[in-house]
């Protein structure tokens, strides 16, 4: 297939218009987009969601090994940022440009698929946040899952309204950091503390032979989940010329500096707790009441700002499409706008939160089903459609594996991770108080 064939048709669909702000953020501002979705408050369940079905070595390797092949994807993406003399700010956009219609469509629908199950997830982590904050002050049942689900649905509704656009986030970006520090170096030191006292642990791989079949490839998928957004091409757009070199330092500093809290609260929790690490590390750790609050509050709020990173694309969307198009961003009516559209948008996510919560479970399935095709197998075969010409037999033949690889992976994980869900549904009912 050659890109040039798209015909006009195909190519009316890629639009530079958008009601949002584009072109304006330095680097270093979209490198703390990026961080503060790998520093999110799902990274308190990667040791019980990683390194326990995987174990020491097995985790250890996989979170490397994940990080080396998703900052190469990436990095493919960003350099295709600008093809056919202009940029594509959008994923659909870029697929449209090189594939056609039909590519445009499918990209757009995993695309959607991908951030609205990792909003819901999202929803899911902030309502267990405030239940595990109420449990430490009254363990009555009163408040249950479902509730706080709702609550949290609210709150980051009431945030969506506020905040127009990505670009927007700026110093919320700045308390986003520092809440992930406040929790990450909460469960480190609690973690490490009850570690040192309670040295007899346990670090077997749970379950049958069979069951850590699926368990291995759902660990795999949440590997890939763990340091991908799905939305490159989207973030990319906010970023200031030269848009691929600052998007490349942006990448940087996300697996590097930005990747190390990661690393230090998923090896610590596991070292500590073993194979019986809970999926949400506050959880298991044991320390003073307010301490435990205080970090899951902030696990609460950090979730807030999070989900309004992964929402966008689906605002932008919104917004263009629907939106008034004149009057600043808080116009009382473009306000309105986004409390109907937006709030509809995240009512649905709060729904889907509270009758399916099984967190473990939609971090795997979005990485299967989205996450694997987006980041790694789309990302490679549209740089070897634009740059094929350029490139050895030897480089032609490693995209093309990666691209049956990931392509496989992605197909055995999707399959584990309905099975889990299969699992937790026969185990749980709908609006589950886990």
């Amino acid at each position: 297939m050659n890109i040039d064939m798209a015909n006009s048709d195909d190519k009316a669909l890629i639009s530079e218009d958008t009601a949002h702000q584009i072109s304006s953020d330095p680097w270093y501002q979209v490198g703390f987009v990026l961080t503060t979705g790998v520093n999110s408050a799902y990274v308190l369940g990667y040791s019980g969601s990683v390194m326990v079905p995987l174990g020491w070595i097995g985790g250890t390797c996989g979170l490397i090994l994940a990080a080396a092949i998703s900052l190469y994807a990436n990095a493919l993406l960003a350099r295709l940022h600008e093809i056919g003399g202009k940029r594509h700010i959008r994923y659909r956009d870029l697929a449209g440009h090189i594939y056609g219609r039909k590519m445009y469509s499918l990209t757009w629908a995993l695309q959607y698929v991908n951030l609205f199950m990792i909003n819901t997830g999202f929803i899911i982590l902030a309502g267990q946040a405030l239940k595990a904050t109420y449990v430490l002050f009254r363990d009555d049942g009163v408040l249950k899952l479902p509730y706080c689900i709702a609550l949290s649905g609210f709150v980051c509704a009431l945030f969506a309204f506020g905040i127009p656009y990505l670009s927007a986030l700026r110093i919320w970006l700045g308390f986003s950091t520092f809440f992930s520090l406040i929790y990450i170096t909460i469960a480190f030191v609690l973690s490490l503390r009850d570690g040192i006292t309670t040295p007899a642990k346990d670090y077997t791989i749970p379950g049958s032979h069979s069951a850590r079949i699926f368990t291995t490839i759902g660990a795999v998928a949440n590997l890939v989940f763990a340091y991908n957004t799905g939305m490159l091409p989207e973030i990319q757009a906010t970023i200031r010329p030269p848009v691929v070199k600052n998007m490349e330092k942006a990448l940087w500093f996300q697996f590097t500096v930005g990747s190390l809290p990661l690393y230090a609260v998923t090896f610590m929790g596991y070292w500590a707790y073993g194979s019986s690490t809970s999926s949400y590390l506050l959880n298991s750790v044991k320390g003073p009441v307010w301490v435990k609050a205080m970090a899951n509050l902030s696990a609460f709020l950090q979730t807030v700002i999070a989900l309004h990173i992964f929402a966008s694309p689906m605002y932008e969307f919104l917004d263009t499409k629907y939106g008034s198009g004149h009057g600043g961003p808080f116009a009382i009516h473009n306000v309105m706008f986004r409390v109907g559209v937006r709030g509809g948008y995240l009512t649905v996510n709060t729904l889907v939160a509270a009758m399916l919560p099984f967190l473990g479970d939609f971090m795997s399935l979005t990485g299967a089903l989205s996450t694997f095709p987006l980041t790694f197998v789309l990302a490679n075969h549209m740089y070897l459609m634009v740059k094929r010409h350029k490139l050895s037999t030897l480089q032609i033949s490693w995209h093309w594996l990666n691209v049956a690889g990931f392509s496989l992976l992605s197909i055995a994980a999707a399959v584990a991770a309905l099975r889990l869900i299969m699992v937790d549904s026969r185990t749980y009912h709908l609006f589950a108080d886990l």
